[in-house]
């Protein structure tokens, strides 16, 4: 029997007025799904890019990629969850922002008791993102301790969790953010050395931390403002590993620029190439899921809006005045 549950949805991309409030009807699950109702809802750049059209997607578009809630229902084959599991996930297609919602299973894990339904929406998208860069995306030879790598925007959700989940790791890494507070903030999760990019050069204070050697990997979800300059602070064989466009999307790569910095490579991962079986996910969210159950990783969790208020939201994240993760209450 199909029922009605409020979301956020976008029939025309643009700013942050494009987003509604509306009723939408939710049936049952068909094979391989499942019926979920959101106890919390994540918020991402991801989302932001969606809505304005940098990614593309049919319209009208329901927002949001990571929520946590119960399972109310499965269709057919699926048997890795069942009605009254507590659940959570990070996944295509868009549809989080919402109160109730179908949708694929094989990207759907079984939340630990231990988490909560605000950290499991908060975390998964986000700590997911760390757990495939810190683990996966490696230049080569690897990541040993003491290495030094650089984040930009350490002090957002993701940057938190990559802070902490470095310094598990053995790494130095070495953070950007935009103020002296936010500094502060990647600090005290783990990071480091912490650079204020509004008030100094990055690349200049990554020379001067690594002793001139530069670093193996640096991890961009800036994209235009710090692409080109954070090719300057690869080490030889270094890696440049981006993974979002919060300032633009990236300029084309000149290949005789990266012989000419030292033979670095340079990729563009995404999330969902990695998230793309159940089994990966799985694998990966276990990952993720023992580094916040252990104490090595907490969410940090500093914005909280009602579901109604989600463009108020997606300003205050546009404007770069939030910390840690966000997260959207149906």
């Amino acid at each position: 029997m199909p029922t009605t549950a409020p979301a956020i949805q976008i029939t025309e991309y643009g700013g942050p007025e494009v987003m509604k409030l509306v009723d939408l009807s939710v049936g049952e699950p068909g094979p391989g799904e499942l019926r979920i109702r959101h106890q919390a809802c994540g918020l991402n750049f991801i989302d932001v890019y969606q809505r304005t059209g940098l990614y593309n997607n049919p319209l009208p578009l329901t927002l949001g990629m990571e929520g946590a809630g119960i399972v109310e229902a499965v269709g057919e084959g699926v048997t890795h969850l069942k009605p009254g599991d507590r659940a959570a996930y990070a996944s295509q297609p868009p549809g989080a922002y919402s109160q109730l919602r179908v949708m694929p299973a094989k990207a759907v894990v079984k939340l630990p008791d231990a988490i909560s339904f605000e950290d499991g929406a908060a975390m998964m998208l986000k700590g997911l993102t760390v757990q495939y860069l810190l683990r996966k995306t490696q230049p080569v030879g690897g990541l040993q301790p003491g290495d030094f790598v650089l984040f930009h925007a350490a002090a957002g959700g993701v940057g938190l969790i990559a802070c902490q989940w470095a310094r598990a790791m053995g790494l130095q890494l070495i953070g950007t953010a935009g103020s002296d507070e936010k500094c502060q903030l990647a600090l005290d999760h783990g990071a480091s050395h912490a650079i204020n990019y509004r008030s100094e050069n990055f690349v200049d204070r990554v020379r001067q931390i690594t002793g001139g050697a530069g670093v193996k990997v640096v991890y961009d979800s800036v994209g235009k403002d710090t692409f080109e300059r954070s090719l300057d602070v690869l080490r030889p064989f270094g890696l440049l590993a981006n993974f979002g466009n919060a300032s633009g999307k990236a300029p084309p790569v000149d290949l005789g620029v990266l012989a000419a910095k030292g033979s670095l490579y340079v990729t563009r991962p995404t999330l969902f190439t990695h998230i793309a079986t159940r089994e990966s996910t799985q694998a990966m969210a276990d990952d993720l899921f023992g580094m916040v159950t252990s104490g090595a990783v907490k969410i940090r969790i500093d914005q909280r809006y009602p579901l109604a208020q989600a463009a108020e939201a997606h300003r205050e994240l546009e404007s770069r005045a939030t910390t840690g993760c966000t997260i959207l209450l149906p």
